[in-house]
């Protein structure tokens, strides 16, 4: 066997193919020669802008002594989880079940010859430290396992399959409101988002309590939304100088940001800002609505398709922010600057400076830290293009439109539709690479903003387009049997099991969109039976399902006669 990631689009593919392991792609033939050999399978899984991916492959996939034990007793596979959601979705769930803890990337497991799981990690160190022990200890450690028991762990498949099911209660209805109240008491107060770090925005939660303000114009629903929103625009996990936000922060302050930049978190903050200011002007979100939108406008198209790209690595030179951060010399000799943010000779940050907000800075500061900046190499950009987000764009265009009427964002999210559509539908749909694989948030997020259109052109093709590939999406992923959308196509499933996901991740559930677009296109026999499989799972999941929250109650206004836009419903 070889390294055969040379011939893969994949940016991440493609930042592993000098690896001297003997990487597949996740596909038949791989699978077939597992099996084939009796070999287990070592699964990869991570993306192209992920620090500890790098880390992990500088220590290990580099090494040569650790790649010949991967190579001598492994088929190793390495997956982009973005163009893969469905691979990294049920493996993420096995280490869940295995490790009984969350997951991350890099996402380590070991499957057995059929490709069911038996064991996993994350990342783990080339060398003993931090308590965790050594790769290549590992790698002959799970080797000597699957040796000796290897008939007992591929008999664990069936108890895998009944770990790993979704479980579901009876319940056709409940109130959501305790619900919601659980989510208002298990948020920080003080700083906004949820308790505790490192802190995510997780902004579809804030996204349902909008809904939930706009239709009981409950001030409790609100108040989160602006403090999340006035902490993320001041603190260091806002990119001050260019716009647009960090994936994450590390702290429970949002000081310091695990430096990537996500296409669908900015997407996601532009689309609640434009939310929340249609609510509540304020002239400060507006600037940093602005300033973000223009930042993906500039940095994130493909040059190459017209349409967005996935991410910004966290690393440049190899250094985890060195883009990003300054030294107090390089600040020093700017006039005022400790004015405007928290600027001190020891730094705030591994004695280095990262932008804290103490008040809005004037355009000549932002104008001279840009300066500093320009002179370094940018982070790497995967420009990589995903159905599903470029969608979501279309939707929060139309939702800059109207907070910002003169800049001709309507017009904008149709020209944009129109190259979404020549690229991603012209004979199929597919998710980004690959022609053969599309996922049910690829059609959720296509009808949805196929819907928008429609509501805010007047234009009936984009409601009859989206009627057609409600239809196809139904064909192709809905499971009659669970009354519920597979996450990939059901005739196309190359897993040990069919991937049923209710939760929210990166961005809201297809499922909980579908339920919305069921609804917004009068397919109440279909919305009726959605609803009723997601509460079943709503009473166990609840805290993984927020966004079906907005979803189950926008459909019983719509069932009981209200007038309804995804704002909320009117009598």
């Amino acid at each position: 066997m070889r390294n055969i990631l040379s011939s893969d689009p994949s940016p991440y593919l493609q930042q592993h193919k000098n690896n001297p392991v003997h990487w597949q792609t996740w596909n038949k033939d791989s699978l077939k020669q597992a099996r084939l050999l009796k070999k287990p399978i070592l699964l990869s899984i991570g993306y192209s802008s992920c620090h500890w991916c790098h880390v992990m492959a500088h220590e290990s996939f580099e090494d040569k002594p650790t790649a010949d034990l991967m190579n001598k007793y492994f088929i190793n596979i390495k997956v982009d989880r973005e163009e893969r959601p469905d691979l990294d979705f049920i493996f993420q769930s096995s280490f869940q079940l295995f490790n009984q803890s969350g997951g991350g990337w890099p996402l380590t497991m070991f499957l057995d010859e059929n490709a069911v799981p038996f064991m996993g990690g994350t990342y783990f160190p080339k060398d003993d430290k931090h308590g965790m022990p050594a790769f290549k200890t590992i790698l002959q450690k799970v080797h000597e396992a699957y040796v000796d028991q290897r008939l007992k762990i591929i008999e664990q498949k069936n108890l895998i399959l009944k770990n790993l099911e979704l479980k579901k209660t009876n319940v056709i209805g409940q109130d959501i409101e305790p619900i919601l109240e659980n989510i208002l008491n298990n948020l920080d107060k003080k700083n906004g988002g949820y308790n505790g770090a490192p802190k995510f925005p997780t902004f579809s939660v804030f996204e349902t309590l909008l809904y939930f303000y706009n239709k009981t114009n409950n001030s409790k629903y609100l108040k989160p939304v602006e403090l999340l929103l006035s902490k993320i625009c001041s603190k260091g996990i806002y990119d001050h100088v260019e716009g647009g936000i960090s994936r994450y922060a590390v702290d429970e302050n949002w000081l310091i940001p695990h430096f990537e930049k996500m296409l669908y978190d900015n997407i996601q903050f532009i689309f609640l800002l434009s939310k929340f200011l249609k609510i509540k002007s304020n002239k400060y979100f507006l600037r940093k609505v602005k300033q973000t939108t223009n930042f993906l406008i500039k940095n994130f198209l493909s040059k190459e398709t017209n349409l967005l790209g996935t991410a910004y690595d966290a690393d440049s030179e190899g250094i985890e922010g060195k883009y990003y951060i300054y030294s107090y010399d390089e600040l020093k000799d700017i006039k005022d600057i400790n004015k405007y943010f928290d600027v001190r000779p020891e730094g705030n940050w591994e004695g280095k400076i990262i932008l804290d907000e103490l008040k809005e800075p004037d355009e000549n500061i932002l104008k001279q830290l840009l300066t500093i900046r320009v002179k370094r190499k940018k982070p790497f950009f995967d420009k990589k293009n995903q159905l599903d987000l470029n969608c979501l764009w279309v939707s929060t265009l139309i939702n800059l439109n109207l907070i910002l009427p003169n800049k001709g964002y309507l017009q904008t999210a149709q020209n944009f539709f129109e190259t979404i559509e020549k690229k991603f539908c012209s004979k199929k749909v597919f998710h980004s690479y690959s022609k053969e694989i599309a996922f049910i948030e690829d059609y959720a997020y296509l009808i949805q903003c196929l819907l928008d259109l429609s509501d805010a052109t007047m234009n009936t093709k984009y409601r009859l387009m989206a009627k057609k590939f409600c239809d196809e999406a139904v064909e192709k992923f809905y499971d009659k049997k669970k009354k519920v959308f597979q996450k990939n196509e059901k005739n196309k499933n190359d897993i040990f099991m069919s991937p049923i996901d209710i939760s929210d991740n990166t961005i809201p559930n297809g499922n909980s969109i579908m339920l919305i677009n069921f609804s917004r296109l009068g397919y109440m026999e279909l919305a009726n039976e959605l609803s009723i499989s997601l509460n079943g799972y709503l009473n166990i999941y609840k805290n993984y399902m927020i966004s079906s929250l907005k979803a189950l109650d926008f459909f019983n206004e719509v069932n009981n006669g209200k007038n309804c836009n995804t704002e909320g419903c009117k009598n």
